[in-house]
């Protein structure tokens, strides 16, 4: 006979009905970005902060806090079990935030977003100043009544929604050793590579013919097509829902290579939340573990992947499908410009080597920001005296590309980017776990046979949800805790051997 579990099951109508609003809201975000037209910007804002509101109602309704008690003290199943763990710390964040803050949040950061798409390409900071100010504003107040009721810092507390436990002092380690061996890496791939020879790809690309390209990427790293769909943002991104996910990419009519890379990072999200535990959907369990396991699976994709010269045998054909046949699109040549190392302002087009410049300098940036030691005005000059001396480029005035660049800011995902960097040294651990368990795997890849890529992950990550804490998680599934010494040397093997 089941056992009895009424509080409990109370919960799991409660969360039902909370993620339902949340694929509503999901939605409408995406519309937002991909296809609203400006004057619905207003409107739209205001039906994303009532949603929030009554997200927010729900999950910090006074009856919760009894029913999460008792719940507690019912014979619960181990996997019962993770899932209330996963109530109860989105029950204590929700609480935290009064719900003015939350609509507060919801209208600055959808009238930022919008802004930030039409002053972006005008190169205007001045005119988008004043919505990223009340951004900040907002963020902090969030931050400092996160942080209080769980005893870090603001910084620490905005960063713990995206990577649950992370610290200040876990990420300043981390960086601090790249910082130390990044640049000599850089110089000496740099060096490597001028003796090489490469062809620059003759364009115009028409824009038609690259969604098309894109698209069979997609069916390549099988996207199911029947749960999900592809479109055009002013940032790449993948949303929506486990039974609907939504991705976006964007095109440039001189070069294809910016939006197919895109296209296959945002086609790792997408995997990992089209296989995540269907058996529990509409429950936190279901959900993704953390936005740097979100971005190991990207980054899997793009850059374990993606610059992999057996991977990239079979991404040939279908580019030279597309576009033609020409010497440039040859698979070596292709593999050179993939797996080019050219520091550029752009960190959504960086190589990978040069890449976690690109994160430091926002970490470094956006952390004094949220603690209230620099000001959003402080930016700009902040940034270029970091680029000079992460990168060595010259970014003066060049607002578009420089702090307007991305859509975090805009849209208050301040903590966030920490994951980028934290997921591309888990992809590098996985894949080290996968040879270890599959000697084989680059000859495998190299025959064109991704399946065992998958099956791991799909095993090891997108079926365990949030079954785990992360930190049990990396260790169920690659034998170790994170190693940033498997990122290293990566990189090494790949740039300098």
């Amino acid at each position: 006979m089941p056992k009895s579990t009424p509080a409990y099951d109370s919960l799991e109508a409660t969360w039902s009905r909370l993620y339902r609003l949340s694929h509503l809201q999901s939605i409408a975000n995406w519309d937002q970005a991909a296809n609203m037209p400006p004057k619905g910007n207003e409107a739209r804002a205001a039906a994303l902060a009532e949603v929030a509101a009554i997200i927010h109602e729900t999950t910090t309704a006074p009856a919760l806090r009894a029913t999460l008690g008792s719940a507690a003290q019912e014979s619960l199943s181990d996997t019962q079990r993770a899932n209330l763990r996963e109530m109860e710390r989105e029950w204590r964040a929700a609480n935290a935030l009064p719900r003015a803050l939350v609509e507060r949040r919801q209208m600055a950061t959808s009238r930022c977003e919008y802004a930030w798409r039409r002053q972006r390409p005008a190169n205007d900071w001045a005119g988008f100043l004043p919505h990223l100010k009340e951004v900040v504003t907002v963020a902090r107040e969030e931050a400092q009544r996160l942080a209080d009721q769980s005893g870090v810092s603001r910084y620490e507390a905005l960063m713990d929604r995206y990577e649950p436990g992370l610290r200040r002092e876990r990420v300043d380690r981390i960086f601090g050793e790249i910082r130390a061996w990044l640049p000599g890496l850089v110089a000496r791939a740099r060096e490597r590579q001028s003796f090489e020879r490469v062809i620059e790809p003759a364009g115009p690309f028409p824009l038609e013919r690259q969604r098309l390209l894109c698209e069979q990427a997609m069916r390549l790293l099988g996207f199911d097509f029947e749960g999900g769909r592809l479109d055009v943002s002013a940032h790449p991104f993948c949303g929506g829902v486990p039974e609907d996910v939504r991705m976006t990419t964007r095109f440039l009519e001189a070069d294809f290579l910016p939006s197919l890379m895109g296209t296959i990072h945002e086609t790792g999200h997408a995997r990992y939340e089209q296989n995540l535990p269907r058996e529990h959907l509409g429950q936190p369990l279901a959900c993704a573990r953390s936005m740097a396991l979100h971005e190991s699976q990207s980054l899997s994709f793009e850059m374990q992947l993606g610059g992999h010269p057996g991977f990239v045998n079979r991404l040939a054909p279908l580019v030279q499908q597309v576009f033609g046949s020409q010497p440039a699109l040859d698979p070596q040549n292709l593999h050179r410009l993939l797996t080019r190392v050219k520091p550029g302002p752009i960190r959504v087009d960086a190589d990978e080597v040069s890449y976690p410049a690109h994160i430091i300098l926002r970490y470094e940036i956006e952390c004094p920001l949220i603690e209230g030691e620099i000001e959003a005005e402080d930016l700009p000059a902040l940034w270029d005296a970091k680029m000079q001396e992460l990168l060595g480029l010259d970014t003066r005035g060049d607002y578009a590309n420089g702090p307007m660049q991305d859509v975090h800011w805009p849209e208050g995902l301040f903590g966030y980017f920490p994951c980028y960097s934290l997921g591309a040294i888990y992809a590098a651990q996985w894949f080290a776990a996968m040879r270890r368990e599959r000697p084989d795997l680059d000859q495998r890849i190299g025959a064109g046979q991704l399946g065992p890529v998958f099956d791991w992950l799909r095993e090891k990550i997108w079926s365990q949800g949030s079954r785990w804490t992360t930190d049990e998680l990396t260790l169920r599934a690659s034998g170790e805790a994170l190693n940033p010494a498997h990122y290293k040397a990566h990189l090494e093997a790949r740039y300098l051997s």
